[in-house]
């Protein structure tokens, strides 16, 4: 992020709530935003935001506009102790990733809520702020059928944000003022929201790693953004057809020419195509999944990892290549349900967790058979993190940042088409 700093003018301010490790926040910021608060309550993760980006502050602090290339500050706490009034229609969007615990369907048809629920602070946010746009990352989870009509709920309740909810009162009588008030054509323009969500796989945006997620967008409806042309934004830019075309065709092994004969054959064989043709893309103009071996290599310029060889998984700190946090870790297994990732996929899901993992995403399979667990700069790479961007904490607390976060492509893609209809909206207007 430090790298982008001279070159961002300023123009777009951005504040960032449930900051983690920084995914989502180096997304915005490489999308042109200039950032002015970020807020995290994890203490590793504010040591990390410490480090590459923001100034620590303590709850009680003054609020304070940081000035054009100045550091914004963290305030490290509760987000429900800051006061954001002094930012009121300083900032151009609101992101963040609130946590929302699981609710188990008795729980929601009682109105319980967990008070871990990150929304409503959210929304309090968003009264105080005004934002022109908001952008929210949260679990696929969120879509299923359970939980459907307490996401239906969250949805007005962005639309809606000032129709404050009262104190006590059940979810379900909120939702029921927010439904009515939904359909009144006598609320102002610029105290309700346009509200879209937008289920997506990570690999389909370029990351290399299967990765299912909820993206929710808010615009103000007073800026009067082109709702249409941020869906087109927004569309994938990649697909798997279009990755086992180039397995298939040669392209993708020109890439990784030292690849063993007998791994690409069997990478081949995999091809869910009867042999000797060519899976056709869906849309024309899509770029191939990225996978693991490509991330290894390096993606946008990044030099390629060095393997780790089996002595040297001792986890200790070797500098192998010069690279941070490369560090090789012993004992990792493989058996029933617990598989490695392979080489030529997207990787799994990124978990918060190290070891015992559920489905063994921490663990890479290597060309000669053999297995070992993936060190942090690896997992970086997966979630598309720069090799410049430090983590905080042993190693257990850097791969729960990196699990809990936004892979940078896929935040950047959608903050730049929130910055591009921004900008059109004010040059129409």
């Amino acid at each position: 992020m430090p790298k982008d700093r001279a070159a961002n003018k300023g123009q777009r301010t951005s504040v960032e709530l449930f900051a983690g490790g920084g995914g989502l926040a180096m997304a915005v910021e490489r999308a042109g935003f200039r950032p002015l608060l970020f807020n995290e309550f994890a203490r590793r993760a504010c040591e990390t935001l410490a480090i590459n980006v923001a100034n620590p502050v303590e709850e009680g602090w003054a609020p304070t506009v940081p000035a054009v290339g100045e550091r914004p500050p963290l305030v490290v706490g509760d987000v429900r102790k800051v006061d954001f009034e002094y930012l009121r229609d300083k900032v151009d969007v609101l992101a963040g990733g609130p946590p929302c615990q699981p609710f188990s369907l008795g729980g929601i048809a009682k109105g319980d809520e967990d008070d871990r629920n990150g929304f409503p602070h959210m929304f309090r946010a968003i009264r105080e702020i005004r934002p022109k746009a908001v952008i929210c990352e949260n679990v696929r989870g969120l879509l299923r059928p359970s939980f459907m009509p307490y996401f239906e709920y969250i949805k007005r309740e962005l639309s809606l944000p000032f129709e404050e909810r009262a104190e006590g009162s059940r979810w379900q009588d909120h939702d029921e003022i927010l439904r009515h008030m939904n359909e009144s054509a006598h609320i102002a323009e610029d105290v309700r929201y346009e509200v879209a969500h937008f289920p997506v796989n990570a690999a389909d945006y370029g990351v290399p790693q299967i990765r299912n997620r909820v993206i929710l967008i808010a615009f103000r409806r007073d800026v009067a953004v082109d709702m249409h042309r941020f869906r087109e934004l927004v569309k994938p830019t990649h697909s798997a057809d279009r990755l086992h075309q180039d397995i298939l065709s040669g392209t993708y092994w020109k890439r990784h020419p030292n690849v063993p004969k007998a791994v690409r054959e069997r990478v081949t064989a995999r091809i869910p195509m009867q042999p000797g043709t060519l899976p056709t893309a869906n849309d024309e103009g899509l770029m191939p999944w990225r996978t693991l071996r490509d991330a290894l290599q390096g993606l946008h310029g990044q030099k390629p990892l060095p393997d780790i060889p089996p002595d040297k998984l001792d986890r200790k700190e070797h500098l192998l290549g010069g690279f941070t946090d490369h560090i090789g870790w012993p004992d990792a297994r493989i058996y029933s349900g617990h598989t490695p990732n392979e080489l030529d996929r997207p990787a799994k899901t990124v978990k918060a967790g190290v070891h015992g993992v559920p489905g063994g995403e921490s663990v890479m399979l290597l060309d000669d058979g053999t297995h070992r667990y993936m060190s942090v700069r690896e997992t970086a790479r997966v979630m598309t993190f720069p090799d410049d961007w430090q983590l905080a904490g042993p190693r257990g607390e850097k791969m729960r940042q990196l699990g809990n976060a936004v892979p940078v492509l896929l935040g950047k893609i959608f903050a730049e088409a929130v910055a591009t209809v921004l900008a059109e909206a004010e040059a129409a207007s």
